[in-house]
């Protein structure tokens, strides 16, 4: 038996049904769906089914010491148990075995640790590799034809980066988190490449906020024609020669020199992976959003593979028989069109033998896929379209003008050859046409305006301009640059796009910067990444390149153990302001966000005990601090975010809560003694994140407007018999505390 190994499900489904030229027979091993034809089985593994980790000794961040971590043993351990079953059960019977995961560094991996696998079942198994560039008929079939050897050399530098990064991970996380006091699921992640990309984002922040806006000023005129003309300095710096220049201005202005020249737009080049990841956040699709979905249309057939760095197509590519496959369809008009051309492709910088550059493999229709597949398909359509299409081209025109003694010019353009702005409407440029005009003609001064303006801070990083700094910077490859942004996110370290940081991203940045500095730079990891290329390249080996990575590792813990009290310090002070919420309405202290004795979360009064003022959080997620204030309360408005869901913007936590007051009122008006089920987008933000039983609410109105008293306490209260602040006053504190788990002091 023939067993072939593909790296996802789908990818398995489809590369059996092109080489059975049909529908092959679906089978359970383990568990686990392959499928079967002649004498062949696929199966599609999940990623990586086995990962490398600590051994449990090492679990319990307290009593381990962080440096011991830089040189523990590191262990292999299984991840898809259901699969690697399936790989034994198989593996016993096959006398041959096909690795035919993406060739790429992390499926080079993913392979070879399936082959070790396979092999354990029976030793010696014929073993070989396959690679493709796209899951269609024509390339999937060459790929079986031409097979090769497993590239161990290849994988090892896949496994390099894992231990790597766990190794950084690990211990640097553990260190930070410890040292601030954040642990449990608000510790502080620090990693090899997260933490330069963070300290990016942070500089380019504190640029914006030191950033001391200059004034300056432009001087406009109208003239007949309507012509309007900028004077020749542009930008002027001194307001007195700006009203110079105005009184010197005279009635009539008499063109000087009319310019017109042809102006010609290069197409653009082929999408490598950081390119398409540009294009992507220009058409509104996060890095993490648009990688998601290129390879799912990926595995489908549908475009070719869209981890790559390569920006020249190969000349296996038939790119005239690839156009005419959109004769019909969508792009029937776009197909045609670019067929009549001359059909010469653009070349980018950057050539590689492993993948081509980005392109769809396959015509379809709209209605075929959901919006956001078909806006990513659409994309590398029309930029495939534009990378063989002729240049724009225009006819520009400069115009200089003199109006009295004073130089003032115009431009304008217009587009006379579309060329690849046809095909590709993503990238835009306006005409602006001058009226017709000849050397020496006057035209009558109809007006003037002199205009105010500013220069601008340096602009926040969008995701798809930071994925391009990275990629300058050799931070991360083009695998795991967009994984890395998504963590930034998720660790509540920046919000919005474009990116600004939050309080505990500058808490995290400041103290490394000072005290370890090396963790913040690129040039640490872009010679790590180096190294880990010359692994593939067989002139590093890969425990020499893991033992260089642990003593620089050793070198940074040595920086950090030396100034552990300054670090815990800074780390402690920034952070603390990133839980500030906003000014307490009653006592004018900070509100601060707090956890209760039970985990729960609330936002607190930090003149406690004298001000008790609380309102409630939801439980779960980690919570934002975002950069929106309430008009009403003076308070930031809040956001929550929860792993692998949407963020939920709460808003103002005090509206918040005055809207699901409100909302109870109302259904108790409208339904007495009804136990009504509020729906689930209206829930409350208690303290627990979950509702308020109508009950208790309507029992215990007399404590609502008590301070201090949240939705989950007044439903203990109710519990325990306590409706009214009078009786909460006269109750026995213990007697009290015992029957509702309620501190007896908060």
């Amino acid at each position: 038996m023939h067993l072939i190994i593909a790296e996802k499900h789908d990818a398995a489904k489809r590369i059996a049904q092109i080489l059975a030229g049909g529908k092959p027979r679906s089978q359970r091993v383990a568990g686990v769906e392959a499928f079967q034809f002649d004498d062949k089985v696929v199966l599609g593994l999940s990623g990586h089914i086995v990962g490398m980790d600590y051994p449990p000794a090492y679990n319990n961040w307290q009593k381990v010491d962080c440096k011991e971590l830089i040189r523990a043993e590191i262990v292999v351990r299984p991840i898809q148990e259901k699969i690697i079953s399936a790989l034994k059960s198989l593996g016993r019977e096959a006398d041959r075995v096909t690795i035919a995961t993406d060739y790429d560094r992390e499926g080079e991996l993913i392979g070879v640790e399936a082959l070790k696998i396979v092999q354990e079942a029976k030793p010696k198994l014929k073993a070989d590799r396959v690679r493709y560039s796209a899951i269609v008929k024509d390339e999937i079939i060459k790929a079986f034809q031409d097979s090769g050897a497993v590239d161990y050399d290849l994988a090892a530098s896949g496994e390099a980066r894992q231990i790597i990064d766990l190794v950084w991970g690990a211990a640097l996380t553990r260190y930070i988190s410890l040292t601030s006091g954040r642990l449990g699921k608000e510790f502080l992640s620090v990693g090899r490449v997260q933490s330069p990309t963070l300290a990016l984002i942070v500089d380019r922040e504190k640029e914006i906020q030191s950033f001391v806006p200059q004034s300056y000023w432009e001087i406009f005129a109208d003239l007949e024609k309507e012509l309007r003309v900028q004077h020749a300095k542009g930008r002027i710096w001194d307001k007195e020669e700006v009203d110079g220049i105005v009184s010197r201005l005279g009635p009539v202005g008499v063109i000087r020199s009319i310019e017109c020249k042809k102006r010609i737009d290069r197409p653009p080049t082929p999408f490598d992976t950081t390119g398409f990841i540009s294009a992507a956040s220009g058409i509104g699709l996060s890095a993490a959003n648009a990688m998601r979905i290129a390879e799912w249309l990926y595995t489908n057939g549908f475009i070719s593979y869209p981890r790559t760095d390569n920006t020249v197509y190969p000349p296996s590519i038939d790119l005239a028989g690839l156009t005419r496959l959109f004769l019909k369809g969508a792009f029937a008009e776009e197909a045609a069109r670019l067929l009549q051309g001359k059909m010469q492709p653009t070349r980018g910088k950057r050539s590689t033998t492993d993948h081509p550059p980005i392109y769809p493999t396959a015509a379809l229709e709209r209605g075929s896929l959901k919006e956001d597949q078909w806006k990513v398909y659409e994309l590398v359509v029309r930029r495939f379209f534009a990378t063989l299409a002729e240049a724009c081209v225009w006819d520009a025109t400069s115009l200089k003008v003199d109006i009295g003694p004073e130089p003032f010019r115009a431009s304008g353009a217009r587009l006379v050859e579309a060329g690849w702005r046809y095909f590709y409407p993503y990238s835009k440029a306006e005409e602006h046409i001058l009226p017709a005009l000849e050397n020496g003609e006057r035209l009558r001064l109809l007006g003037h305006s002199v205009e105010a303006k500013e220069t601008q801070p340096p602009a926040r990083y969008g995701q798809g301009k930071l994925i391009k700094l990275m990629d300058d910077l050799g931070l991360g490859t083009k695998s795991t640059r967009h994984d890395i942004i998504s963590k930034l996110y998720a660790r509540a370290y920046v919000q919005g796009n474009p990116m600004r940081p939050t309080n505990t991203a500058y808490a995290v940045v400041d103290t490394l910067e000072r005290y370890a500095p090396t963790i913040t730079k690129p040039e640490m990891t872009q010679t790590l990444e180096n190294d880990m290329t010359l692994i593939s390249e067989q002139k590093i080996k890969e425990d020499q390149v893991i033992e260089k990575s642990r003593v620089m590792l050793t070198s940074v813990f040595d920086e950090l153990t030396s100034n552990q009290g300054g670090i815990g310090e800074s780390l402690k002070d920034g952070l603390r302001t990133d839980k500030i919420v906003g000014t307490c309405e009653k006592c004018h202290s900070d509100l601060i966000i707090r956890r209760g004795h039970r985990g729960s979360r609330f936002i607190g009064c930090s003149g406690y005990p004298e001000c008790r003022f609380t309102l409630p959080l939801p439980r779960f997620g980690t919570v934002v601090v975002t950069d929106k204030s309430c008009e009403k309360h003076a308070m930031s408005h809040i956001r929550i975010i929860n792993k692998g869901k949407r963020p939920w913007d709460l808003g103002c936590p005090h509206c918040n809560f005055l809207e699901w007051q409100a909302k109870k009122a109302q259904e108790k008006a409208e339904s007495p003694g009804a136990e009504a089920k509020p729906r689930n987008k209206k829930r409350p933000a208690t303290r627990s994140g979950k509702k308020t039983k109508p009950e208790a609410k309507a029992e215990g109105d007399g404590l609502v407007k008590l301070p201090g008293i949240g939705p989950k306490t007044l439903e203990k209260l109710v519990a325990a018999g306590i409706t009214s602040s009078q009786e909460l006053l006269v109750a026995r504190t213990k007697a009290l505390s015992s029957k509702t788990g309620l501190p007896e002091r908060p």
